[in-house]
């Protein structure tokens, strides 16, 4: 609603669809994958659930988030939503996040024991078993979940939907990769570099969260 009234579009269908467009263009063709060590893990978007135990759900919307490891603080990162936490879906999300030989760090999950399999390192880390708690373990995919959580109940006060997940975690993933970049109208050019490089996508593909093919489930 904001950018309709800015720029005085009379309608709110093409004030949503021009920002799905632009998120959809956050997303670099071919950009580098991460490397170095990265801390791999998973978190569930949506409200509370009760009677659900560790990694289950019955409605939230499962995010692997992999954050770079750059000395004590964060590098850059990546999002996905992933429709379960199998072997196959976190693999999948790895070979396509981070860059072979880097060294993945994760907790004890079985979804990720064939890593080093797939060509990485892997550091694992049983958080049952330790003194420590999950977000001192893994500091930084939680400190990123956490401030996705944030923005997405502060900026847009709980009101993504499911199926529309992946165009917020793209302009978040955009925003935080960028959140020390000085000139921000080089950004903004940037980002319009990027839009011409994507393919289009009419209404109709992304009111029904069919925007690119890293949004499936």
């Amino acid at each position: 609603m904001g950018l309709q009234r800015v720029l005085g579009l009379g309608s709110y269908q093409t004030a949503w669809t021009w920002l799905h467009k632009v998120r959809r263009a956050m997303v670099r063709p071919g950009r580098d994958r991460l490397s170095g060590c990265v801390e791999v893990d998973e978190t569930y978007v949506g409200g509370i659930e009760e009677g659900v135990h560790g990694r289950e759900t019955e409605s939230k919307a499962v995010v692997v988030v992999a954050a770079e490891e750059d000395g004590r603080g964060i590098g850059r990162v990546r999002l996905r939503r992933v429709p379960n936490v199998s072997a196959a879906s976190l693999l999948r999300f790895v070979e396509e996040a981070v860059a072979p030989g880097s060294v993945v760090h994760t907790d004890g999950w079985g979804g990720y024991n064939d890593l080093e399999v797939k060509g990485y390192g892997h550091r694992v880390t049983n958080i049952t078993r330790s003194e420590q708690l999950a977000h001192e373990l893994l500091p930084r995919v939680h400190r990123v979940a956490s401030l996705l959580k944030r923005w997405l109940l502060g900026t847009h006060h709980g009101a993504v939907r499911g199926k529309h997940l992946g165009y917020y975690l793209d302009e978040f993933t955009f925003r935080f990769n960028r959140r020390r970049a000085r000139a921000r109208g080089l950004l903004f050019y940037r980002l319009l570099q990027q839009a011409v490089d994507v393919g289009p996508a009419p209404y109709s593909r992304l009111v029904a969260g069919k925007g690119g093919p890293h949004h499936k489930i």
